[in-house]
């Protein structure tokens, strides 16, 4: 009998830096210790903290390890398992609690990612030993109508971004004529640091499956569609499997569950277009056609793929949904707040101790998020602000930490939900070039179908540009400001709609860098290289020649061995080589720029 469990994390994230490689070692070193009936390993989903990987949690102790590598096998073996000792340098901060206890999960909230890291995903015995498809033979039980009418009172709120009733929407395309529906899932997740869609994908596919199926006898469609991105090869190849699973177990095809419903699912891959993300490009995309988004109304829930009442969801929205039929609409609810009801998934990055996937009540504030959870940034450095929402998103500066993160009072600040991307930033931040940054990237990914956006986004782009070079003015923030307004108010799609916010937070919050880029040519962060210069402190030289070696543009001039050695300006092309190189610390980057 086995008397132990390894759950070994085997997302994106983890097997990137070797868990297959430590699997097969613990496999071997249990081997070689006779353990192989009483320890098993497991390959799991993602389990969060995802810079620590690969992670293992030894069950049902909770001994939660990070970074191992396959030479700590054997250690972890013989210590752990054989003399009942944890291997206290491989701990989390040399701490021994239960995986719950530990900050980084005690403040967290698992709804969605509650099988996520802790059954392997590949087999669905495991997910029905946990309840899964409990929510869709619950849902089979009632009316279409009763499981509409629960999710509506449950609250639950599209997780893509938006926000729309979910129950709302379902009983839209319930209602829409036409006996041929469609339900879809969006899993074209394509924010910069978003991974909230993959990890479910990859550590619980069958709760979207079965999402999808309850959604599906509630609208009365008969074939759904997935729509991943083909960047995410291994959540691919675990929906693949979990589909023919379901098949097999009767609870995807004809007759589900020898019911009267009826109801198939197929995969397909997106080729990474970050507009595919709105509905109805990604219509178009599913059918064949250019990912472009047409004119709405209609809108998909009457007239969606091939022209049928089509209702769309994400994959996080779906994934919530066995839980409402499952414990209840008063449960869910109970979670949140007035209008944001439930838990949200989280991406955290950036310059955060705690970066990787979080779980956290709608209402937390971004303060518990970022400095609780998150663990605050690192020592030395000081927080400046956080991206909140992808690329449409808004940066939240200091004093706005203590703002609830639920829809309304981040819209009314400047910001959006999104799908869940949060990005924290240090004082080694220049907020004119993190606006230019997102906006370049919208500006690339724009289809370019409609004018505001297509010419708009270039326009405030090329204004960004001028001014992170020290060659802005007042009015060009006006102009910003203006063509702003104008891409978000005339845009066709969402795309377009939300680009300009990064950069009206920006000007909001640190209109001052702004000015500063304007007036002193100067970047006071240090980060755009046009507007700052370097110098060698003539004290502190030793005339060791390392800088000029290491200068590609010949732009320091000296004598090895008689020092000072001077940096000529005008050559220079501020790559910090020679600020890297010297070992005294004599070279210094400050802010402005040098004639």
């Amino acid at each position: 009998m086995r008397r132990l469990e390894v759950l070994l994390c085997a997302g994106t994230a983890c097997l990137s830096s070797g868990s297959r490689a430590v699997r097969q070692a613990l496999i071997e070193a249990l081997s070689a210790h006779g353990l192989t009936q009483e320890v098993r390993v497991v390959e799991t989903g993602c389990m969060g903290p995802c810079e620590l990987g690969p992670v293992l949690l030894v069950y049902p102790e909770g001994t939660f390890y990070v970074r191992v590598k396959p030479e700590d096998a054997e250690e972890i073996v013989v210590e752990h398992f054989l003399k009942g000792r944890p291997v206290r340098r491989l701990l989390w901060a040399g701490e021994a609690p239960p995986l719950k206890e530990l900050d980084f999960f005690a403040r967290q909230k698992k709804v969605v990612l509650a099988n996520c890291g802790m059954i392997d995903p590949e087999e669905i015995d495991e997910y029905i030993a946990v309840g899964g498809y409990e929510g869709l033979i619950r849902a089979l039980e009632r009316s279409p109508e009763e499981v509409i009418e629960e999710v509506k009172r449950a609250g639950l709120r599209g997780r893509g971004g938006a926000g729309f009733p979910t129950g709302v929407k379902w009983e839209l395309v319930r209602k829409a004529p036409g006996a041929e529906k469609f339900v879809v899932c969006n899993a074209d997740e394509g924010d910069p640091g978003a991974f909230m869609d993959r990890a479910i994908l990859e550590g619980d596919p069958h709760a979207v499956l079965e999402g999808m199926a309850i959604a599906a006898y509630a609208v009365g469609a008969r074939q759904g569609y997935i729509y991943v991105r083909a960047e995410y090869p291994l959540a691919i190849q675990r929906l693949e499997r979990a589909i023919s699973q379901a098949r097999s177990y009767g609870l995807l095809g004809g007759e589900v569950l020898e019911t009267g419903f009826s109801f198939d699912i197929e995969l397909r891959m997106g080729a990474g277009a970050f507009v595919c993300g709105e509905e109805t490009a990604l219509i178009a995309s599913i059918e064949g056609r250019r990912g472009e988004p047409r004119p709405r109304p209609p809108y998909p829930a009457q007239a969606g793929l091939w022209g049928k009442p089509t209702l769309i969801n994400n994959v996080e929205t779906l994934a919530n949904v066995r839980h409402i039929l499952l414990q209840g609409a008063d449960w869910f609810s109970s979670l949140g707040t007035g209008t944001s009801k439930g838990t949200k998934v989280f991406a955290l990055a950036g310059q955060v101790r705690n970066t990787g996937l979080v779980e956290v009540p709608m209402g937390i504030t971004l303060r518990e998020l970022i400095m609780e959870v998150g663990g605050g940034v690192p020592e030395g450095r000081r927080f400046k602000a956080v991206q909140i929402g992808g690329p449409s998103g808004g940066c939240l500066p200091e004093e706005l930490l203590d703002v609830p993160v639920d829809y309304e009072s981040l819209r009314q600040h400047g910001a959006i939900m999104g799908s869940g991307g949060v990005i924290v930033l240090d004082d080694s931040a220049c907020m004119v070039n993190v606006a230019k940054f997102f906006l370049e990237f919208t500006a690339d990914e724009s289809c370019g179908k409609c004018t505001p956006c297509r010419v708009g986004t270039q326009m405030m782009l090329g204004l960004l540009s001028r001014i992170t070079s020290g060659q802005g003015t007042e009015q060009d923030l006006d102009r910003l400001e203006e063509l702003a307004e104008l891409v978000g108010s005339a845009s066709l799609c969402g795309l377009g709609q939300t680009a300009p916010n990064p950069v009206l937070s920006t000007l909001r919050y640190f209109r001052d860098e702004y000015l500063a880029h304007i007036h002193e040519r100067a970047c006071p962060a240090g980060v755009c290289t046009a507007l700052i210069h370097y110098r060698i402190d003539p004290e502190a030289c030793r005339a060791c020649d390392l800088c000029r070696r290491a200068c590609p543009s010949g732009a320091i001039e000296g004598v090895p061995g008689k020092p000072p050695y001077l940096i000529h300006h005008r050559l220079c092309i501020r790559c910090g080589a020679c600020q890297a190189a010297c070992p005294f610390g004599a070279v210094h980057k400050l802010p402005g720029r040098k004639e």
